[in-house]
């Protein structure tokens, strides 16, 4: 079966899915109400990759729909992307970096998307807009690198993004573009069954660098099929890199972190974040672990692993910056730097703050002397 035919046969309705998991009928009407407020798509592929005995599956909980997904709790946009949108499917928060919301496709749709307010545009309304985008960065030589988001970027078709790459590596002051994309991860033959999606990504990287940013969040995503795909996209010159979020029932525990990272730099994967997982509506309830467990879990972890598995940052996406967590302080505060800020005055400040047991998020910064 083609990339293409399995996306087409995707499981997108609780009835399909009961016909693979165990659901009782109580259940299963809960989760057609969710699915009715929230999308469901799995490919088989990745379907195949949870136990069906298995109640707490990890790999389950990150595509199956939850109760918990009800919950009144969070917002749908925790990090302004709002007030940081320029042009339609545009946002310019740092400086140096633009990213384009290219489309609002997923091959899945993972319950933890901070984006399941589905912002984006359509394939038709990308290209449409996509030469005032970039007029934009090209008005703007402090813009020296261009992410490429969604939805999935790499479910654009192979002529969008060959016509992204042709206009945006005309651009002098464009030194990196990046697409952001889970393929590797739910759906690794649309990279690995592609030669032409290779071919056109590798031609471009030789004019600008051109990096892949996946995301896996448990050492059970890296199969034979997702190495595949991950080792044609070095092997064509692009630089892979991952960023996973901390996700309670997932990866919130040392050992599985530890064993993703492992696996993920044996396979030429550049750790590059740790997420702190965001809180927004539908999420925040489930799959959000505390700011202080979560450093603790981190550096748990990075005991375990060797220098090239733990150069990633733990980072919380915040409406004010990227924020790196640090440490633990004594008396229950922590210890925070600002690793990209969307205000000049926060480059690079370190600052305390308390913060309860119990507690998710920054909602408010108020810094105290370390």
């Amino acid at each position: 079966m083609s990339w293409k035919q399995e996306l087409k046969n995707s499981v997108t309705d609780i009835e399909r899915l009961s016909e693979r998991l165990p659901i009782d009928k109580e259940r299963r009407t809960v989760l057609e109400s969710i699915v009715d407020m929230y999308p469901m798509r799995i490919p088989d592929y990745y379907l195949s990759l949870i136990d069906p005995e298995d109640p707490n599956d990890p790999i389950a909980r990150m595509c199956v729909p939850s109760e918990y997904e009800l919950g009144e709790g969070g917002a749908f946009d925790t990090s302004g992307e709002g007030e940081n949108t320029k042009l339609e499917g545009l946002q310019h928060k740092y400086s140096q970096t633009a990213m384009l919301l290219s489309t609002s496709r997923c091959a899945m749709y993972c319950r933890h998307c901070f984006r399941r307010r589905m912002v984006g545009l359509s394939e038709e309304e990308t290209i449409k807009q996509f030469d005032p985008m970039a007029e934009y960065i090209a008005r703007h030589p402090e813009i020296t690198n261009v992410l490429i988001s969604g939805g999935d970027a790499l479910l654009n078709s192979n002529a969008v993004i060959a016509h992204f790459l042709r206009v945006l590596g005309e651009i002098d002051h464009v030194r990196i573009i990046r697409f952001g994309t889970r393929l590797p991860v739910v759906l690794p033959q649309r990279i690995s069954e592609d030669p032409e999606l290779l071919t056109i990504l590798g031609n471009y990287t030789r004019k600008k660098q051109i990096n892949i940013v996946t995301q896996f969040n448990h050492p059970r995503e890296l199969t034979r099929e997702s190495r595949k795909a991950v080792r044609r996209l070095m092997a064509n010159r692009m630089v892979v890199s991952n960023q996973t979020v901390l996700l309670k029932g997932v990866n919130d525990d040392p050992d599985t972190l530890a064993q993703l990272m492992a696996g993920l730099v044996a396979c030429g994967v550049v750790p590059y974040y740790v997420f702190q997982c965001r809180p927004v509506r539908g999420v925040v309830d489930q799959f959000q672990v505390p700011l202080h467990r979560g450093y603790d879990i981190v550096e748990q972890a990075k005991s375990k692993m060797n220098g090239q598995e733990k150069r990633f940052r733990y980072i919380m996406s915040h409406v004010t910056g990227k924020i790196e967590i640090l440490g633990n302080l004594s008396g229950g505060r922590m210890l925070f730097k600002y690793h990209q800020s969307k205000y000049p005055e926060n480059h690079g400040r370190i600052f305390a703050q308390d913060v309860a047991p119990d507690q998710l998020w920054l909602d408010t910064i108020e810094p105290q002397e370390i």
